[in-house]
């Protein structure tokens, strides 16, 4: 059901939003934690370390094409406040089919090259072939991927964060249930982990299609989900390219981070698999919440109430916050029975609890600059959220390799650099945050 967020209460408005975003989200993550959790216990750290390994590439292009879809969901809501329901219709469209058109081909791209892709990366020949087949077989399902995705961000636009998640719920247990059949009984591997991935994802896809064309009239496009505007396409991939870059942006930070990680060991390795499942646990409300409070944004900005956005900005930082101190207190406490549910072996599990107890005093950090970028995006202005998210990785990168190549240091490097990362973005940001709030420009930015 669509929330009307230009009116009411505010902060009930943000939490009914955000919960099922989080909650769809977490599921959507369960996706990759299953699979380190089942690989990890019933094949070994070799498939582990591969997964893992996988992962960042994978991550790239799915969140290079989700920044496609959050830029086009930008205009979407614009178009909702304002209720041009025509040009709705047909920005929709138009970014379905472009999308689709760039998922194929990137798709191709990273089958066929898979394998010298993941030697540039330094990958450890043992688990070289593990991880090629991992992520070939991802690829030939990201068509679905995209679908769902893009479906799931046009109904978050329109103000609905809770049909996603009823499908990611059913396509979460299938998976647990996949996993299970392939990789335990049929010991089919990392390999069977991958399948069961691209199966439950394109149920997802299925599931969503069925609900848009029972439960939103507004969407039933039928033939007019083939109408490709050009008028409108400058403008999606003006905010969809920004956007993407940002998304891509920070994947490739952490692609330059596991290549850094890569040369550390095979035990390293396996356990920055582990901790950056629970760096997504932990981060990813946040940035579903800065995602609540660019929906909000967005479509209040299009129904011409600034006071009102910037009244969301407020609360919705007062959420962001809250939430910081939460997982703070969760990923210290139970830092080794969390890296302990995807394996034994001793050496990984203290690699885990000693980043884990670092990396849990700094997700404040991350809550007030997802906070911020939801609202640089609310505003329209992608050009910050790119800007801020490039310094970020950057710091990030060059503090890893300082402190891994120059210092020596092992484990707790990944965190610190982390640190260094965020206070570089908030040093980018913070000033043009108050100049914007200041000056009350809230007109729609370029997106260039």
């Amino acid at each position: 059901m669509a929330t009307d967020f230009t009116k009411g209460k505010i902060t009930p408005e943000l939490i009914r939003f955000t919960v099922p975003l989080v909650l769809g989200n977490l599921f959507q993550l369960l996706y990759n934690a299953v699979d380190s959790m089942i690989v990890g216990r019933y094949v070994g750290k070799e498939a582990l370390a591969a997964v893992g390994t996988s992962n960042p590439l994978m991550t790239l292009v799915i969140l290079f094409i989700n920044g496609i879809t959050l830029g086009a969901g930008i205009l979407i809501g614009a178009h909702y406040g304002a209720r041009d329901y025509d040009t709705l219709r047909r920005q929709i469209s138009t970014t379905m089919l472009g999308g689709l058109g760039f998922t194929a081909a990137v798709s191709l791209i990273f089958v066929v090259l898979a394998r010298p892709i993941f030697t540039l990366m330094q990958v450890d020949p043992s688990i070289l072939d593990l991880s090629v087949s991992y992520m070939r077989i991802i690829f030939c399902g990201l068509v679905f991927t995209f679908i769902y995705n893009c479906l799931a961000s046009i109904l978050r636009a329109l103000g609905d964060s809770t049909g996603p998640l009823v499908f990611l719920v059913v396509s979460s247990v299938l998976n647990v249930i996949g996993d299970l059949l392939l990789v335990v009984w049929l010991r089919m591997g990392s390999n069977g982990a991958a399948i069961s991935t691209v199966v439950c994802e394109a149920i997802s896809c299925v599931l969503c299609l069925i609900y848009l064309q029972k439960r939103v009239p507004l969407l039933r496009l039928g033939k007019g989900w083939l109408v490709f505007d050009k008028s409108l396409f400058g403008a999606t991939v003006a905010y969809g390219w920004t956007s993407a870059m940002q998304q891509a942006t920070v994947q490739l930070g952490k692609i330059c981070i596991q290549s850094i990680v890569n040369t550390m060991g095979v035990s390293v390795m396996a356990a920055f698999t582990i901790v950056n499942r629970m760096d997504d646990f932990a981060m990813v409300p946040q940035q579903n919440i800065g995602h609540a409070m660019t929906s909000f944004m967005a479509i209040n900005r299009g129904a011409k109430k600034p006071e009102r956005v910037k009244e969301g900005f407020r609360k919705g930082m007062g959420i962001e916050l809250a939430y910081g101190l939460i997982i703070f207190l969760i990923c210290f406490i139970f830092a080794r029975p969390i890296v302990g549910l995807s394996t034994q072996d001793p050496l990984v599990i203290e690699h885990g609890v000693k980043y884990l107890h670092l990396i849990s005093f700094m997700y404040f950090l991350p809550a007030v600059t997802n906070g911020v970028q939801g609202f640089f995006r609310g505003m329209g202005d992608l050009r910050i959220t790119l800007i801020s998210s490039m310094t970020n990785m950057g710091v990030r990168v060059a503090a890893a390799l300082i402190l891994v190549f120059l210092m020596h240091l092992e484990m707790e490097a990944l965190p610190l650099s982390y640190l260094a990362g965020w206070i570089g973005m908030l040093l980018v940001e913070l000033p043009l945050l108050r100049r914007t709030l200041s000056s009350g420009e809230m007109a729609l930015g370029d997106g260039a």
